[in-house]
């Protein structure tokens, strides 16, 4: 059972893709082994099926990301599994075109801060499993920025930061845009993060085509942020909001997929909790901080499903089962390396800070 009093654990790799991957993977070991088993259970797959369906993006991988390829190899040495295995981990709910998470994302521009640095981040909304499985993941790599995200249960990319001061997190969403076989939004986000600029990522969006949809809140070390839906059929970037700051939950925002027929298939919460965060930030008189945002992300409106989210005995959705509860809150501030994240929820657990210096 989870003790609301720890905090995620961090580990650290450094060196070339190999080097990188080998460390990660020994550190994380028990969690990459224990995901697996979760989702072999959870996509109702056996482990040769799961495999098999993994290495099927391999050639992805290897025209367009190879030294993750190569990253994931070592991971699979450091955990003493198989370069299958450690492709599932990477894969996720894709083998099964299955959407996952319900997550609360925002950013906010350095003139409406209080140290005058950008922050952004999200609540993490998900199966409670993946607690057991989650860590902060601290990257030094031989060439390129360093990076800090978390993460669960082996995955190279995820949510978090770089040294450029550039960062992303995410949100499912529903409906629009059928599923394509193309390269899953994992090893993206770990390019993402490659990255020195937002014009870098925007590039990216638009050369690498992804299987599945998904939003992106993102800022970058020269004070920009921005928020792009990208979908199987390309990205659709979103004009700034009015106040200035952006927050986004799991439905559509642009003209091309924002109808009737995809907010039904998003989770009949996603306006409610969008509409709570941004009431909360239009509400606040002064220049927002990093206490703010950890109050606002343990907002209880709407409870048990409001922005800090909790199991409850709802009909499950498809994005999100009733169990589902908010398994992370995350608040970046990349100007300065940090990564402030929650333990479960955060009405109940207190935010650690990690570093992206040692």
């Amino acid at each position: 059972m989870l003790n609301q009093s720890d905090s995620y654990p961090v580990y650290t790799a450094r060196g070339r893709p190999l080097e990188l991957g080998r460390m990660h993977g020994a550190q994380a070991a028990e969690q990459i082994r224990g995901f697996l088993d979760y989702l072999q259970a959870s996509l109702r797959l056996d482990r040769a099926t799961l495999a098999e369906r993994a290495m099927r993006f391999e050639p992805l991988f290897r025209k367009f990301c190879p030294h993750l390829l190569e990253e994931v190899a070592g991971l699979a040495q450091g955990a003493a599994i198989s370069l299958p295995e450690a492709m599932t981990v990477q894969l996720r709910g894709e083998l099964a075109a299955v959407r996952e998470g319900a997550c609360t994302a925002f950013a906010i521009p350095r003139r409406l801060t209080a140290d005058g640095g950008t922050l952004i981040g999200q609540n993490s909304d998900n199966p409670p499993e993946l607690i057991q499985f989650g860590y902060v993941l601290r990257l030094i790599p031989e060439r390129g920025p360093r990076i800090l995200i978390w993460t669960f249960g082996g995955m190279i990319g995820y949510h978090g930061i770089n040294s450029h001061g550039l960062a992303h997190f995410a949100n499912a969403l529903g409906g629009g845009p059928g599923w394509n076989f193309a390269l899953s939004h994992y090893p993206l986000k770990r390019l993402f993060l490659e990255q020195e600029d937002l014009r870098a990522v925007r590039g990216l969006m638009r050369s690498i085509p992804v299987c599945s949809n998904g939003n992106y809140v993102l800022c970058d070390g020269g004070g920009e942020i921005t928020d792009i839906e990208l979908t199987s059929a390309g990205p659709e970037e979103l004009p700034a909001t009015d106040g200035g700051w952006i927050v986004h939950s799991n439905h559509y925002h642009c003209a091309a997929y924002c109808c009737p027929e995809n907010l039904r298939q998003s989770l009949p919460d996603s306006v409610s909790r969008q509409s709570r965060l941004e009431q909360l930030l239009r509400e606040s008189s002064e220049p927002l901080s990093v206490a703010d945002l950890k109050r606002f992300l343990s907002d209880h409106d709407g409870f048990p499903i409001g922005i800090c989210r909790h199991a409850h005995r709802g009909i499950d959705h498809p994005m999100l089962a009733s169990g589902g509860q908010t398994v992370a809150a995350l608040i970046a501030q990349p100007d300065s390396g940090c990564l402030h994240v929650s333990r479960g929820n955060p009405c109940l657990t207190p935010f650690t800070t990690y570093r992206l210096e040692d």
